[in-house]
């Protein structure tokens, strides 16, 4: 039986007991229903994990002794960044829920000319809680134990003019010059942009090229915006990462 992980956002030492935080304390006692001896993994996103044994499991808490560590590190050797332009709903929560367990080590929401969906004030701040628990869930389930980053919304302009965006750059555009089989490596980091529904507006597609963006096709099909950034990661990653 495969032993649940949970991601516990702080330091974890062997031979210690530590109480779970509530979501870890939901997900065990009402999703998991987990009882005291059972065995799960705890992570603290920095790297490694440990086994632990539950002591307690009720319904007010969950404590457990952490047992053994483990210096699991199943990183891929490249490094993504994905400029994720927000789609609807679910689309977004598929995007960066299948884009953690490609792999990818930073995902950054932007609004872009044509993004439908608008965030300010509250309902951003609990949209991005979401992602987050997204993205969380996502580490648990597919064995990673480094958190990829999730950086706060920026509008396209900004994203693409803040400096810090690591490696090549590249703009997936189904009228791209490139596709990933012109690409000669070795590459270790770089930079996808993906826009919304409807792509991005001519105006977008000029600030990225002005930043340096080449347009990238991923063959003679228009995908959906679900669907774009994670062919493409998961293409690259066949090149130069971890699943060849």
């Amino acid at each position: 039986m495969r032993i649940p992980r949970i991601y516990l956002p702080t330091p974890l030492t062997i031979d210690t007991e530590i109480e779970l935080d509530p979501r870890a304390h939901q997900h065990v006692t009402k999703v998991l229903r987990l009882r005291a001896g059972d065995k799960i993994t705890l992570f603290s996103g920095q790297g490694g994990e440990y086994l632990a044994t539950l002591t307690t499991s009720d319904k007010r808490s969950a404590c457990a002794h952490i047992d053994s560590f483990v210096d699991n590190h199943p990183e891929t050797p490249l490094k993504i960044t994905l400029l994720q332009g927000i789609s609807r709903g679910e689309k977004m929560d598929l995007t960066i829920q299948k884009a953690v367990e490609l792999g990818v080590s930073a995902i950054r929401p932007v609004n872009s000319e044509r993004s439908q969906v608008k965030l300010s004030g509250e309902r951003l701040e609990k949209r991005m809680q979401h992602w987050q628990g997204v993205l969380i869930h996502a580490c648990e389930q597919s064995g990673r134990t480094i958190l990829p980053r999730l950086s706060p919304v920026q509008n396209l302009d900004t994203c693409l003019t803040s400096g810090d965006l690591p490696g090549l750059r590249f703009l997936l555009d189904p009228n791209g010059r490139q596709s990933i089989r012109d690409l000669t490596g070795p590459i270790h980091s770089l930079v996808l942009l993906a826009g919304p529904e409807g792509g991005l507006g001519e105006q977008d597609q000029a600030i990225a090229g002005t930043a340096g963006f080449k347009g990238l096709r991923l063959g003679p099909w228009i995908l959906r915006t679900e669907t774009a950034a994670l062919a493409a990661i998961a293409a690259l990653q066949g090149q130069w990462g971890d699943l060849n």
